[in-house]
Parts: structure tokens; sequence; C-alpha cells
């Protein structure tokens, strides 16, 4: 059939609804007519006629028939681009059939006319530029690249802006699928003026909306296809729902999420109206929240990560929950990718930087982290520098803000502050919580510190669960929950009945719960807490010794595992190495005795190795300068002319032999200790 006749044929078959099947060969035929007329006309009519035609938008195929449309216009640019580079490398150059690259792409830019919307429009001119110039082709020529690339602009927002009274209103899918494939080949000029505040009003309501992950209706279906296998449960790989995740998956929207955040990005940072970006905001936000509703039902939230091999088939494991998982975190990125830019604007923008429009921003924004946490806290995923930024910059605009600071506490406190909470997501939430928490005190006053950090952070800390390693991570949390309350000078009131608390706390949870890093870490803050010029100091100047005093002389020496290097640890050597940290922020008057009973504990360690690097810390502490010029001149008088040197080399040793009577110039026994350091 000539080339003609086919045109004609396809043209009449336009004009009735036909199946899949038969539909699929028109398409196909269009794309050979699309690479083979050489009349310019012809491809101009083709265009218009396909973009009106029944047989293909009478269908009600969404968004598939849309994404077919940019694959073929697509691929007859690529079947161009391809024979113009062969004619080009051949030294005998034949003739080429069918129109050139410029003259075909004007063509289809004059096909693209008003008997059909705009919205089709995009989907063609963006099909042309990806198939022309996509990948450094280089295949138009300057002028008429410009040109198709502001046709694409001009005709999205055209599209975008439709919708007055009366008018009818373009998909925003269809509209923005097109625009994230033409993205990366747009210029700069030509990306400039896009409207971004439609961009961006389309691209949150298509990527929540039907056309892309449906405000995560899709874990509805889960529950009815688990089933119990034995004692453990399981979800088939053929079962509807997950071929139902398996379609949404194959979405354009979704399967370009990452690429379409950098759009979303582009438009947020380009928006003229920050009202734009507010209201995008609202719209990840609500998604997020119909996300963890979405999830919080299904039985799977309820299984905790530790054990999961425990209540899961390996089927499952496998195939059906890793599938879930690598969709949920594809999720996440985008998300976070897309607040990425809100939050960097907020910084920036001189009508985001008000008082009220800054912690609105960064509540919203950590809520809909929050949201995010059940996957965001799975195996690091949350480790990556977007995420980093998005979150402590939303931290640091929160937290000078104390009314918002308290509100947002308390809008996301624990359901049972005052007990650990059986299911397992809502511990998960109880970890974002004390994170946040952690980083709030500062500008709280005492009473509001202690009802929404201290009293949920207890709950925690005097916990008798099972250790699996998410209650070691709210254990961990808890502490630096308390710390940092008490680092906080205004804190002093609630300080003084909290510290005998915590520190009774944290002697019982060592080695069992914490590790000998962390346990010097807190006592060393607590030391540090509790001496000038710390309110506390000066109320209770007493609190700090009877903390040391709390410390159990002589510890016991049961090895512990030790996070600080390839040095063996024990619980005696840690609990000396701790006394021998704080002793820096004792008071002046009880600091030389200290100075004795601390170089007594250090030659009690009873492994010869740990003994040694006790030593070096004692030296270090009295050398290094960590000491003020008081306490230093008390050590230096201590350790020359006080016996101070002979109690950390020989210990309770030296302190017998100053006891004993001796002759002027007479020479102790070898057996007792004559051998001199060169310390």
């Amino acid at each position: 059939m000539s080339i003609d006749r086919l045109l004609t044929t396809v043209l009449q078959l336009y004009q009735d609804v036909h199946d899949d099947a038969r539909t699929g060969q028109i398409l196909a035929t269009t794309t050979t007519l699309l690479t083979n007329l050489s009349n310019p006309l012809n491809v101009t009519l083709l265009t218009s006629q396909l973009l009106a035609a029944p047989a293909i938008w009478a269908r009600g195929d969404g968004m598939r028939v849309c994404y077919r449309i940019i694959s073929i216009f697509n691929t007859a640019a690529l079947h161009l681009h391809r024979r113009e580079r062969e004619a080009e490398n051949s030294k005998i150059r034949p003739p080429v059939t069918g129109l050139r690259p410029d003259a075909w792409a004007s063509a289809v830019i004059k096909g693209a006319d008003d008997l059909s919307s705009r919205w089709k429009h995009v989907l063609v001119l963006s099909g042309v530029l990806m198939g022309f110039e996509a990948d450094h082709k280089r295949t138009l020529s300057p002028a008429m690249r410009a040109t198709l690339e502001n046709a694409v602009v001009m005709a999205a927002n055209m599209a975008l802006e439709e919708g007055g009274p009366g008018a009818p209103t373009s998909p925003p899918g269809p509209v923005i699928m097109a625009l994230n494939y033409a993205f990366p080949t747009l210029s700069a000029a030509p990306r400039q003026t896009l409207n971004c505040d439609a961009v961006l009003a389309a691209a949150t309501t298509a990527i929540f909306d039907a056309d892309g992950l449906q405000d995560g209706l899709f874990l509805n279906a889960i529950n009815v296809d688990m089933r119990q296998a034995g004692q453990k449960f399981m979800w088939a790989e053929k079962s509807p729902s997950f071929l139902l995740l398996r379609q949404l998956e194959q979405k354009p929207l979704v399967m370009g999420l990452g690429p379409l955040s950098k759009l979303v990005g582009f438009a947020i940072e380009n928006a003229r109206d920050t009202n734009s970006v507010l209201r995008a905001q609202d719209d990840i936000l609500h998604f997020t929240d119909k996300l963890l509703q979405q999830w919080q039902a299904t039985k799977f939230a309820e299984i905790e990560m530790s054990e999961e091999d425990v209540f899961l088939t390996a089927e499952t494991l496998q195939s059906t929950w890793a599938g879930l998982w690598q969709l949920f975190k594809k999720i996440m990125y985008g998300v976070v990718a897309m607040l990425h830019p809100i939050v960097a604007r907020s910084l920036l923008d001189p009508r985001m930087r008000n008082d009220v429009t800054a912690s609105m921003v960064a509540t919203k924004t950590l809520t809909a982290l929050r949201n995010l946490y059940f996957i965001s806290s799975r195996n690091g995923s949350d480790a990556f520098q977007v995420y980093s930024f998005t979150y402590l910059a939303s931290l640091d605009t929160l937290s000078r803000y104390a009314d918002a600071s308290a509100a947002f506490l308390q809008t996301i406190r624990p359901v049972s502050p005052g007990a650990i909470p059986p299911h397992p997501l809502h511990r998960t939430l109880d970890l974002f919580y004390l994170n946040v928490a952690e980083h709030l005190p500062l500008h709280l006053s005492p009473q509001t510190c202690d009802a929404l950090i201290v009293q949920p952070a207890i709950a925690y800390l005097t916990h008798s669960a099972p250790l699996s390693p998410r209650m070691l991570e709210l254990f961990e949390a808890a502490h630096s929950a308390i710390l940092s309350t008490l680092s906080c000078p205004h804190n002093a009131p609630i300080a003084v009945d909290l510290v005998p608390f915590y520190a009774e706390t944290l002697f019982s949870s060592f080695p069992t719960y914490i590790s000998p890093r962390q346990f010097r870490v807190a006592f060393k803050t607590l030391m540090q807490i509790l001496s000038p010029p710390f309110p506390i100091a000066a109320s209770h100047p007493h609190l700090a010794e009877n903390l040391l005093e709390m410390a159990p002389l002589p510890p016991s020496a049961s090895e512990v595992p030790s996070e600080t290097g390839p040095e063996l640890a024990s619980e005696q050597s840690t609990l000396v190495l701790t006394l021998i940290d704080a002793l820096p922020y004792l008071h002046p008057g009880i600091f030389e005795e200290w100075l004795t009973l601390v170089a007594l504990a250090v030659g009690n360690v009873g492994d010869v190795a740990m003994r040694e690097t006790t030593k070096r810390r004692f030296w270090d502490v009295l050398s290094s300068g960590e000491m003020d010029v008081e306490r230093a001149a008390i050590g230096v008088a201590w350790w020359g002319t006080k016996g101070g040197r002979e109690a950390v080399l020989f210990g309770s040793r030296a302190l017998a032999q100053k006891d004993k009577v001796m002759m002027s110039g007479a020479l102790p026994a070898p057996e007792e200790g004559g051998h001199e350091s060169k310390l």
C-alpha cells in the first residue's frame, strides 16, 4: 500500500472507537507514517487529526494513551535523527527520503492547532523535543530548537492556565508527565518562562492523586490478601493487592518520581507567589498523613522490624515485602526531595521568614517527616544529605519559637506518655518525638520541659521490656533528651530533683543497656551541669560530690564491649575512667581529696593493660589543659609533693609506704616499689 493510501486509511480509522488490538495497530501505523511522510502538509494533517481522533481519546485510557502519544512522536523523531546521522556519516551521501528534522518539527508544531486541547499539544511537542535533542543529540538547528522549546513551554503554560468560568480544565497528570520528560532537555531561558505557580499546583495534584500515588490507598487491600501459613503470615506474589502495587509502580508519574521531584523543586524555587509554595507543602503533608494512616491500618504495621523473620514467610520477605519497602523508599526520597526546596526557600524568602510563617513551615515539614519516619528509620534510610538538611534546618527554625515548639510537641506527644506503647508503630513515632525533643528545650519553660520532654523520656529510661534494637534506640534517645534538658541553665529548678534519679538510672543501666562510651559521656555531662557557671552549682554545691559518691568503689571487673577502639574495657575500668573524666568539674575544696580517691581506684583496676589505660587518662587530665588554673595548681602540688605521683603509679602501696618510719636517706627495699617511673 502506498504511503498516501495508508494515510487515508488511518485518517478514516481515527473516526471510530476500536478494541485494544486495533487501536495498537493504528498507533503503530501512525508512527510509520510520521517517519516516512515527505510532504510537510501531510505531517501537519496527521498530527492535527491524531490529537482530535475519537479512536484515540474516546476510549478513556487516561495516562496510558498520553504516554503512548509521547512515545509515538519520540520514536518518530529518533528515526529521523538516526536517518540524518547515517546520511551525514556516509561518504557518498544518498538521497534522504522523507523530511529533514527542521522541516518535520515545524510541520508537527503546526499540527498542534486549535482543533485539539492545549494539554495534548504538550504531549506531542515534548515527544519531538526528547527524540531530537535529549542526551545531547543536537539534531535540530539552534533556531528550530529554540522554537520547539518555547512551544513546549507555551503549550504547558496555556494548558495549566486554562479553566476559567465555564471552560474545561486541563488534566494535570498528562501535562506534568510530559514536562517531566522534557524538562532535562529544556535550556535555561525557556525554563525561566514556565509558570511555576501553575506547574507546582498541577504537579502536587498529579503526584498524589489517582494518576500517581493514590493518597496511599493502595495499602488498603493488603490485609485482605494476608494469609496465615503455620505460625507465620504470607503475602503472595500473585495476590491482587501486590499486582495492584506493581501496576502502581509502572505508572509514569511513579516511575519518574525522582526526576519529577526535581521539576517540583525548580517550581518551588521560582514560584512568584509564596502562597503557591505553602499550598504545595499542605498537599505534601496531607499525603503523608494519609500514607501513615493507611500503613497503621495494615497488619504489617504490628510487626517489629527485628521480628520480621519470625512472623513472615521466606517467600514474603524475599518478594512482596521487599517490593513494598522498595516503593516506600522511593516515595520517601521523592517527598523529602520536594520538602527540601521548601525549607531552603523559607530561609531566603522575606515573605516566609516572618515569625508566623517560618515556624509554620518548620512545623509542617517536621510533621511530614514524622509521618514518613516508619520508612526513614528503617536500616538508616534517612542517612542522606537532603534529608539531614531538611530535618535539621526545620529544627533550627522551630527551636527559636517557644510557643510553636511547645505546640508542636504537644501535637505529636506519645499516646501514653507514662508508659511504653505496645504497638511497634507507636514506638517508632515515639523515637521521632524524643529525637526532636532533644533539640527544643533551650527556649521552653522548666514546666514545659518537664511535661513534654522529661516525663515521656522517663518511661523509656525505666523500662523492663526486652532489649530489641528499636528499644535500644529509644533508650538512647531518652537519655539524650534528658541530658539536653538538664544542660539548659534555666532548667535548674527541675534539675535538682531529676539529677539524682537520672544518675541512679545511669548506674543501673550500665553495662547492660548502654556502652562504656555512652556512659562516660552521660556522666561527664552531668558533672558539667552541676559545676559553675550553671545556677545549680551555686544553689546545691554538694550535689556533684554526692553524684560521685554514688559510683560503686571498688567497681567489679567484668568485661564489657568497648566502642572507643581496639582497647578492651571492663565495667571496673570504665567506672574509673568516668571518675577521671569528672575531676575537672569538682569544687576546688574537694578536688585534692578526690584526686587521691580516684588514684587509689586506678591502682585497683585488676587487668594490667586496662590499668595502664586509666593511668594514661589520669595523666592526660592533669597535663592536657582540661582543668582551669586553680585546679591545675592543686593538681601539680598533689602530684609533686603530696604523694599523687606515687598513688597513681603504685596505688595503695605508696600510701602504706608513707606511714613507715625510715632513717633519712634510706633506700626502700626492691620489693616495696623502689623502681622509679619516668612519669
